[in-house]
């Protein structure tokens, strides 16, 4: 495990060293090595990033392009917070270096792609942990801003002050990681369109509260935020033409008046928690914001709320029919829209503080209690108060403190890990989904999971890289 990775400069982000011209350098050789240097004092980079592009086909279906070549998001949201730790736990700082260990996982999955929600304070750290993702695993990243929506005492998007603290703070990421050669595009905001209503992050204007109908206030709201997010994506074009831009969007909401304010995003990320499947969402997004979509934030919890135990089966079931619907409205579908890039599953591993996030000497205890209900994941909707959803169970891959030692929690790949993986492996082979196992609830299905020292045989890495 490779743990000392140098960033590389904007110029060589393949990591190779441009030598010096020795007295027996051919003449074209040291021309070659001169240019190159021009390039470099003219803020140029003599290898730019790779450009990743949206294409439109003949038959109106959409494609996320990387290099030229097709690619389908296969991501997971990536957050890595240990047992015992709370949200503004510094992982990219553990010396540990878990994204490493996580990293190798992934890839023997077939993830090639994680998102995170936003970048830290340090760009060094963080650039070593996007450079050891790409370079050792080929994983890249959807790099997010929350647009200020979780910041204290709250969003003002009617305050221009406050929008030009959010846009230069959001231009800032985009001229640190734009040369990194594992970006693959921007994610502004998450639910940011959840506050249209005032219920969640409300915020307001002069204007807005004169105005008596709630459902005119929604669509102020929504007109201005959209306006803000179409300003943001024109001025990361100028800054980036390399990578696309996406409006990251609870479900549907406000989309009709983002079709008319957000022409400069260049795609939809969309945050939907609808069950097994996505109902009716891609011929939506067709009618109301027709440009290609990412789903950004989908998944299921590995809990029983109803019987009070874990159930691997379901949360397997319900993944692998949700990746099932993606693949069939995928460019090039017969059976869907062809409007999808793909997705990226919530989330990679568990966190054990959601449930308390201000009560520290309760993360080191995986709680069972929901936090909210959704009807749609109808195994445990008759828990108590239709409470079924639970947010310290969402992850892939388990957690269980390592009594070895090391200091990195053990991670344990739950049955989604293997069942998603074999559906990426043949999608279109598997015409049959398994069996929705209504009564058969097993607790973690017998599978103890595979040793990460066995998962790591499966993947060995290319070219001698550790």
């Amino acid at each position: 495990m490779k743990s000392n990775t140098n960033n590389t400069a904007a110029g060589s982000a393949d990591g190779n060293k441009t030598g010096i011209a020795g007295r027996g350098a051919s003449f074209p050789a040291a021309c070659g090595i001169l240019l190159a240097c021009l390039f470099l004092l003219c803020g140029m980079s003599a290898k730019p990033p790779a450009k990743v592009a949206i294409r439109t086909l003949k038959n109106g279906d959409y494609q996320l392009l990387v290099c030229g070549r097709p690619y389908v998001v296969k991501g997971v949201c990536y957050n890595p917070v240990p047992i015992g730790q709370g949200s503004d736990y510094a992982w990219w700082q553990d010396t540990h270096k878990p994204w490493l260990t996580d990293g190798r996982m992934m890839k023997a999955m077939g993830v090639n792609t994680i998102r995170l929600y936003e970048p830290a304070d340090d760009a060094a750290e963080v650039k070593a942990v996007l450079n050891d993702l790409y370079k050792f695993y080929n994983i890249r990243v959807i790099m997010g801003n929350w647009l200020g929506f979780w910041e204290y005492p709250g969003p003002f998007y009617g305050d221009r002050d406050f929008r030009d603290k959010v846009k230069e703070k959001v231009l800032e990421m985009v001229r640190t990681y734009k040369d990194e050669p594992g970006i693959l595009f921007w994610l502004l905001g998450n639910e940011n369109n959840y506050s249209f209503s005032g219920q969640i992050n409300p915020w307001s204007t002069d204007e807005i509260d004169k105005e008596p109908d709630p459902i005119k206030q929604r669509a102020m709201r929504a007109r201005i935020y959209y306006t803000f997010v179409n300003e943001l994506a024109q001025e990361i074009h100028k800054i980036d033409p390399y990578h696309p831009v996406a409006l990251g969007n609870g479900e549907l909401v406000g989309l009709e008046c983002a079709a008319n304010y957000c022409p400069d995003v260049d795609l939809l990320g969309c945050i939907i928690y609808r069950g097994k499947t996505f109902g009716n969402l891609f011929n939506s997004l067709k009618a109301t914001f027709d440009k290609p979509v990412v789903l950004t934030e989908f998944g299921a919890d590995s809990y029983d709320s109803y019987r009070n135990r874990e159930d691997q089966d379901m949360q397997a079931f319900f993944l692998e029919s949700q990746w099932r619907q993606i693949y069939q409205n995928l460019a090039g579908s017969r059976e869907g829209t062809g409007n999808c890039l793909g997705g990226v599953m919530f989330e990679w591993t568990d966190e054990w503080w959601k449930n308390n996030p201000n009560s520290p000497a309760t993360w080191t205890v995986q709680d069972t209690q929901p936090r909210w209900s959704n009807g749609s994941y109808y195994f445990d909707i008759k828990a108590k108060d239709s409470l079924n959803m639970n947010e310290e169970w969402f992850g892939i891959v388990a957690l269980s403190p390592n009594d070895k030692g090391s200091g990195l929690d053990l991670r344990i790949p739950r049955k989604a890990y293997y069942v998603v993986r074999e559906f990426w492996k043949r999608p279109r082979n598997n015409r049959e989904i398994q069996k929705e196992p209504l009564e058969k609830n097993t607790a973690g299905s017998g599978l103890k999971g595979l040793p990460i020292k066995d998962l790591i045989k499966q993947c060995p890495l290319e070219d001698g890289k550790k």
